[in-house]
């Protein structure tokens, strides 16, 4: 099989770099891609202007899309609404904050809120996955979905050597529960730094695969997105950065595919 997409993270709208959102927004555009995924944080504070300049950029992006939330958007000033109603912003203005799908030949994509609006921690921001939301994941999946990916906004482990922790309740549980179920790829943003890696456990073949940013919150890492392609025996995850003026390859990673 030959199967190419585009994976965007953290763009956080209000706090954009614009020239490397319309670079890359021109690129995906051009880019041929059977699927764009956006894993979460489309915005800075989850206000509603910001949700409105977010969901105008995915609406100009080609389709199918899927995309998922994270914490960032689930407001962070309007206190009362980010405990009773966290994602009633994300789901006037974007879509489904519980959970996505999309399946096409042979592939089958899943999409988790791994974010809360408030959780019995101080830091809030933190991911946290049920293992609810694991199974149903599993569950959705099909004999003939070849290619098996799910999408996250938190790392479920921890990437080594990051700029900064996602320490997501459940995820590592839920990490192990994909693996068995033999999931590919488990896509994920939060950090803005990419990075691919197997999680280690089941065959070692899920492999996590992380995003930058495509804002002014650099981590010690340009703005930048992921090109994945996916064929035979092989994924090869390509992270491009923004120079200022273009895109050009930061990383790349050939990743061994399990076999049928």
């Amino acid at each position: 099989m030959s199967f190419r997409l585009a994976h965007l993270s953290d763009i956080h709208f209000g706090g954009e770099n614009p020239g490397a959102v319309a670079a890359a927004t021109a690129h995906v555009q051009a880019g041929g891609f059977d699927l764009v995924v956006v894993s979460g944080d489309l915005t800075r504070f989850g206000e509603v202007a910001e949700f409105q300049a977010a969901a105008v950029w995915l609406a100009s992006l080609p389709e199918p899309r899927l995309v998922t939330p994270g914490n960032h958007d689930a407001p962070y000033l309007a206190w009362a609404e980010r405990v009773a109603a966290p994602f009633r912003r994300y789901e006037r203005h974007i879509g489904p904050a519980p959970a996505q799908s999309w399946r096409g030949a042979g592939v089958g994509v899943r999409g988790i809120n791994t974010a809360r609006g408030a959780q019995p921690r101080i830091n809030w921001s933190k991911g946290q996955i049920a293992a609810r939301q694991a199974r149903a994941a599993v569950d959705w999946f099909q004999p003939d979905d070849a290619l098996r990916i799910v999408v996250v906004h938190h790392p479920l482990i921890e990437m080594l050597g990051g700029p900064m922790t996602a320490r997501v309740w459940g995820g590592p549980k839920a990490a192990l529960r994909f693996a068995e179920a033999q999931v590919d790829l488990v896509l994920s943003g939060h950090i803005h730094a990419p990075f691919t890696w197997p999680y280690p456990c089941g065959d070692g073949k899920t492999y996590a695969v992380g995003a930058g940013t495509l804002s002014v919150r650099e981590r010690g890492v340009p703005p930048g997105f992921n090109e994945i392609e996916v064929e035979a025996g092989c994924i090869r995850v390509t992270a491009l950065a923004w120079t200022g003026s273009r895109y050009e390859p930061f990383r790349t990673w050939a990743l061994d595919r399990r076999t049928a």
